[in-house]
């Protein structure tokens, strides 16, 4: 039996797989090590000791760094005695789901973005994300960043805006607050997506109108950015390219060509969730 975790901020999925199927899922809260400690930590593994003990445990998550991954490491010892135990970062679990052991530049596209060259089975190559603030291309946080300018500053119609305010319920003293004031600003920043994703135009549909227009022009910025800033410094356009994450996902027909395309990154797979390709990775 092996358990495998891919963990967020915000969940953490939990497979345990037997003869390379997953028999039984579960999920909890999101485990962060940077940011909980050893008790937070065995507090949400807690439910976990219900289950069948497995020989092998592999956790991927957000914050798996030194020194913070040896606390985590400690409190899934604690709780499966006899299992083996690696942590590693959500980044590697990315590109070990997209692939194997096989080479590639590998992405995650979600509420942040991070990517690497990836290589014999470890990354060997990472342009530093800097966070939702400071960087973060191509992620929720900053399409929602670029969209909201857009919306305040006269690029997106009055019509439009006054509809998302009333939909999200909300003013632009909250959307303030909430950015500059509040925690969790960049999950909300991510929350504004789904809005901007019924407001597109896809394929070889032209765009409708200008509000169409120019939340294309968004998505193609954030995808544009996160490449120029992100991908071109490894100067690997050889290497095909995979993304993880419900951005990459969503927005894949906006993704895949200015990949191929303008970038010429032939795009080997995208994937909502790296669990399957983690099954696989580590059943063989």
């Amino acid at each position: 039996m092996i358990l495998i975790a891919d963990s967020g901020s915000t969940k953490t999925d939990w497979a345990f797989v037997a003869d390379g199927k997953i028999s039984k899922r579960i999920q909890t809260a999101g485990i962060n090590p940077v940011h909980m400690n050893s008790e937070e930590i065995k507090s949400i593994l807690s439910p976990l000791s219900l289950y069948d003990n497995p020989q092998e445990v592999h956790f991927y998550g957000a914050g798996c760094i030194e020194p913070f991954r040896s606390e985590l490491v400690q409190a899934l010892q604690s709780l499966f005695v006899d299992a083996q135990v690696t942590v590693d970062t959500d980044l590697l679990g990315a590109a070990r789901s997209l692939f194997g052991h096989e080479s590639g530049i590998a992405c995650i596209l979600g509420t942040g973005s991070n990517s690497c060259v990836y290589e014999d089975g470890q990354i060997v190559a990472n342009t530093p994300p800097m966070g939702y603030i400071l960087g973060d291309e191509g992620s929720g946080a900053y399409m929602g960043r670029l969209f909201l300018k857009y919306l305040f500053k006269g690029q997106l119609s009055t019509e439009l805006r006054d509809g998302f305010l009333l939909e999200y319920h909300l003013t632009y003293e909250e959307i303030i607050n909430k950015v500059y004031r509040q925690t969790g600003a960049n999950r909300f920043l991510a929350s504004l997506c789904p809005f901007i994703h019924r407001h597109l135009s896809f394929g070889e549909v032209p765009a409708v109108n200008h509000d169409t227009e120019v939340l294309n022009t968004v998505v193609r910025t954030a995808f544009e950015d996160f490449f120029n800033l992100n991908i071109l410094p490894y100067h690997r356009s050889t290497l095909p390219i995979g993304f993880v994450g419900s951005i990459a996902w969503h927005f894949r027909s906006f993704l895949t060509p200015i990949s191929e395309v303008m970038m010429g990154h032939p795009v080997k797979s995208i994937l909502q969730s790296p669990m399957e390709g983690l099954v696989r990775f580590h059943s063989k």
